[in-house]
């Protein structure tokens, strides 16, 4: 198994790394030496094995660089969102324990936000120009050398849950083999089940900050392929950029495939796709009727699979599996799941209960939620089982369905509904371009089922679209599961990882509730 300093020796001038967009490429021979530099940078500074350090930047030809000199020098890095308030960014570097921060100056506003929040972070660095506060990144890799450190040891990724529950978790889990040059961890799993390894070209169209996109670029680079990052999702791009750069391996989030849907049919013949292999998607469910869709146009190269940042246990299902078992995530692709009911007892197929995998069958090491020991142990059940709160079911043969978290289930008059199955509905209406689907208080029945809806076109946010999609919904679900109501909203809070912030709609919802409550009596 190769590791991008094998590489960088045997083919110097292979591709490691292309941004989509502007076509900018970085040699394997560019990047290994600087990662080295960055390596060099963290040593100078003071940051040594086991230091956490962060990054806050958007999609660039640095970003796997400045991971990458983590990685070989046995740092924790924690990437940021850039979508983040200043309190926000503030609470995950003083969680991490971040000593040095490096941000990029297309974010010069959070930056200098941040700069009111107290944080004991020591090194604040600035990439792509400078700003108050902050020194110069370039300056100081210039005065690096290339040449590997010392005393190189493999580093990890700490990334955090996107706070749709509360407020975020960093994931930890450290390196199984500390020895800088040893495989990454999914090199031999989704690695290895996707076909990936030196002639593969990856397209991560999504931000590097998450850690699917993450995590396979670097994959991709550790087994000597060729990473090409769009800059920001777009959909005719993305297929422009698999056409361009003959993409062999591509990773996506359902409403990708819904916004790459929507294209004028005549955009998205346009393209020549045939050097695509495996189409991977996960992170949400897949409504079945976009999935269908995008089998029928792509063809048998899609693949699923459901895991978690916290890489407690993956399931794997190809498209001819899927065509026989519609809105599957698959059977695990080692070891064994279990669904459990409230009291730990096992449920039998079909029956609805909390997904757990056991320890230590697909994950190296066992993670922790960092300094949160609390929530790190209502992770796990016992010595043998754990669980991320996602609900489904299995089916007679073994294949898991997701029905959705435990905490955005509703409970209404006693009956247990799922938001997901009625916005992977609603999603297939012409008219919605997003929806969000969750539970309000109702004083008969304890919840009742709400939808707020981003229209394809805002001259559709009308009462009389509203009673069409009710209507719509009606044809297709139960009546429990109908919304009681629909409103809209110009853009949805969905992250570009492709899961809704749904805890902000909520909160607002629950908030004007009980103003109501209180203006009542």
């Amino acid at each position: 198994m190769p590791h991008i300093s094998v590489t960088a020796a045997m083919t110097p001038h292979k591709p490691a790394l292309i941004m989509a967009s502007s076509g900018r490429t970085v040699s394997y021979q560019e990047f290994d030496r600087n990662t080295n530099r960055v390596a060099q940078a963290f040593r100078t500074l003071g940051i040594h094995s086991g230091d956490h350090v962060a990054l806050m930047m958007e999609n660039n030809a640095h970003f796997l660089e400045l991971c990458w000199g983590a990685y070989r020098s046995g740092v924790v890095f924690t990437p940021i969102s850039t979508h983040l308030k200043a309190d926000e960014i503030a609470y995950i570097l003083q969680n991490c324990e971040a000593k040095l921060f490096v941000v990029g100056a297309t974010l010069r506003a959070s930056a200098e936000a941040l700069l009111q929040v107290e944080t004991d972070v020591t090194y604040r660095y600035m990439f792509g120009g400078v700003g108050p506060g902050y020194d110069s990144w370039e300056e100081l890799l210039d005065k690096m050398p290339d040449t590997p450190i010392d005393d190189q040891q493999k580093g990890a990724a700490m990334l955090y849950s996107s706070g749709t529950t509360g407020k975020p978790k960093g994931v930890f889990a450290p390196p199984a083999d500390t020895a800088f040059d040893s495989p990454h961890a999914l090199s031999t799993t989704l690695g290895a089940a996707f076909g990936f390894g030196e002639e593969a070209v990856y397209l991560s169209p999504a931000p590097l900050y998450h850690a699917a996109p993450l995590h396979y670029c670097m994959m991709t680079q550790d087994m000597g392929g060729t990473v090409v990052v769009l800059e920001k999702f777009d959909a005719q791009a993305s297929l422009a950029a698999i056409e361009r750069y003959q993409i062999t391996h591509s990773q996506w989030v359902p409403i990708m495939f819904v916004r790459m849907l929507k294209l004028d049919p005549e955009v998205r013949s346009q393209y020549d796709l045939s050097s695509h292999r495996f189409a991977i998607h996960a992170a949400a469910p897949c409504p079945v009727e976009v999935k269908q869709q995008m089998i029928d146009w792509w063809g048998p190269i899609i693949v699923e699979y459901y895991a978690a940042s916290e890489s407690i246990g993956a399931t794997l299902i190809t498209s001819p599996e899927w065509l026989s078992h519609r809105g599957s995530v698959g059977r695990p692709m080692n070891g064994k799941l279990h669904v459990l009911d409230e009291a730990g007892e096992e449920l039998g197929p079909n029956e609805i209960g909390t997904i757990y995998f056991e320890i230590g069958e697909f994950a190296a090491s066992r993670f922790e939620y960092y300094k949160e020991p609390a929530k790190t142990a209502e992770a796990y059940l016992n010595d043998s089982l754990a669980t991320t709160g996602d609900v489904g079911y299995v089916d007679e043969e073994g294949y898991l369905y997701l029905t959705d978290r435990k905490h955005f289930m509703i409970i209404s008059g006693g009956v247990n509904i799922y938001p997901q199955e009625i916005e992977n509905t609603l999603i297939n209406h012409g008219r919605v371009a997003d929806v969000a689907v969750f539970g309000i208080p109702d004083e008969e029945f304890g919840e009742r089922v709400h939808a707020v809806v981003e229209p394809e076109n805002w001259v559709d946010a009308t009462d009389e679209v509203a009673l069409e999609l009710l209507e719509w919904l009606r044809e297709r679900l139960s009546h429990i599961k109908v919304p009681k109501a629909i409103d809209f909203m110009e853009k949805l809070p969905r992250m570009d990882n492709g899961k809704l912030y749904k805890r902000h709609l909520v909160d607002a919802y629950k908030a004007a509730a009980r103003d109501d409550a209180k203006s009542s009596d």
